[in-house]
């Protein structure tokens, strides 16, 4: 299994910009899909978006397409999740996730390993 550890999370205003990064650990990482995925408080996880093992593909929700972007650095066992032009509906814990399989994955039931989470907080 993989372990992830995020980073990166912080308070910015509304149209600011923040980097998230979740390093892994073992050795699958780069044969892993990825994903990132966020919850508010009172409300469910969500998915955010999500990667194939090398990089190829992509795949947002309909609600950050357009402002977020996902990508991995495999030689660091990393991957990113650059959030433009933040919103206050942002606000949440985000989470890192390793798929159970190479490809783009949504649901929960998809991943195996979870990162601790990372708050991202966007004032008005």
């Amino acid at each position: 299994q993989v372990q992830l550890v995020e980073s990166g999370g912080g308070l910015v205003q509304a149209g600011g910009s923040l980097r998230l990064s979740c390093a892994a650990s073992g050795r699958t990482f780069s044969s892993t899909g990825m994903a990132w995925f966020r919850q508010a408080p009172g409300k469910e996880r969500e998915f955010v978006a999500a990667i194939t093992y090398g990089g190829t593909n992509t795949h947002y929700a309909d609600s950050v397409k357009g402002r977020f972007t996902i990508s991995r650095d495999n030689a660091k066992n990393t991957v990113y999740l650059q959030m433009n032009s933040l919103k206050p509906e942002d606000t949440a814990v985000y989470y890192c996730a390793a798929a159970k399989r190479p490809w783009i994955a949504t649901m929960g039931t998809d991943f195996e390993s979870w990162g601790q989470g990372t708050q991202v907080r966007v004032s008005s």
